[in-house]
């Protein structure tokens, strides 16, 4: 990535005039002629040179490092999005987010409590199922209460020969890659963090096809696929697959719709009446 110094000089003079130094925990003192903070001011609260950050925002200065990028991010009160904006215009990555855990945000919880007669799943980015509507647990089985990496879609996929058998056999290869482009997609993201390394060691020592696949760095967020599901009481089911990302992109609403033309829609209002209960192990 190339620093855009233009771009990066005109943020951070904009950036600077929004903050009050009273925020800052400066005093206003009475000779102030600028509504934010003076360059100097930046500086010390970023612990860097005056003369570095005004070449900065001369937009002749060198590439700043991210360690100062987010030494500037702070003295600036910036914002996530704001933090990455800036990391981008000085040519970097962006940081990784804080990972949201097992911690689902309540709109997505309500939004799957709201879908009474679609099943929908939430999952983070590493594909850990953290919550599922009934529908989806009578369909797909109940997987969220399993601790670690057993309630993982990609880690039962290649570790988990069960897994595979509510699928059509000649789809299984189509699945494993949309699994490992989309697992790629997240460790590039999350900068090898420590639980998304964790999972691919774990996986390229437990499954040689992940190994494999893993080697050809393939690449690719699951947005929108197509899949069909084998289930034990009402048969084969054709499913489109929506994924809808969260902002921070570390969190999904996965709703599985009937396609046009099909009778899912009648299979899956029967499994609605039928219930959850003898249907959770179905996967």
């Amino acid at each position: 990535m190339k620093i855009d110094r233009r771009e990066l000089a005109d943020f951070l003079r904009r950036s600077r005039d929004r903050i009050r130094p009273q925020d800052a925990g400066l005093p206003m003192g009475p000779r102030r002629r600028t509504p934010g903070l003076r360059r100097e001011e930046v500086a010390q609260l970023a612990g860097m040179s005056a003369d570095y950050y005004i070449r900065l925002e001369q937009a002749r200065g060198p590439q700043p490092s991210p360690q100062m990028l987010a030494a500037l991010a702070r003295a600036l009160r910036l914002s996530h999005d704001e933090r990455d904006h800036l990391h981008l215009l000085a040519g970097h990555r962006p940081p990784a987010g804080p990972a949201a855990g097992d911690h689902v945000a309540p709109g997505l919880l309500h939004l799957l409590d709201s879908l009474p007669t679609t099943p929908a799943q939430i999952l983070n980015d590493l594909g850990d199922v953290l919550a599922q509507n009934a529908l989806a647990r009578a369909l797909l089985g109940g997987v969220c209460t399993v601790s670690e990496h057993g309630r993982n879609v990609v880690w039962r996929w290649f570790a988990d020969p069960a897994a595979r058998t509510a699928y059509p056999a000649e789809e299984h290869p189509y699945y494993s890659r949309l699994h490992v482009a989309d697992l790629r997609a997240a460790f590039g993201r999350r900068g090898g963090d420590p639980a998304v390394t964790r999972l691919v060691e774990r996986l390229r020592g437990a499954s040689e096809e992940f190994a494999e696949l893993w080697e050809l760095h393939e690449v690719a967020v699951r947005r929108h696929s197509r899949m069909r599901v084998l289930h034990a009481v009402i048969g084969p089911v054709d499913l489109d697959c929506q994924v809808l990302l969260a902002p921070e992109g570390e969190q999904r609403l996965v709703l599985f719709t009937p396609p046009p033309g099909t009778d899912t829609g009648e299979r899956l209002a029967l499994l609605g009446v039928v219930g959850t209960e003898q249907f959770a192990g179905a996967e």
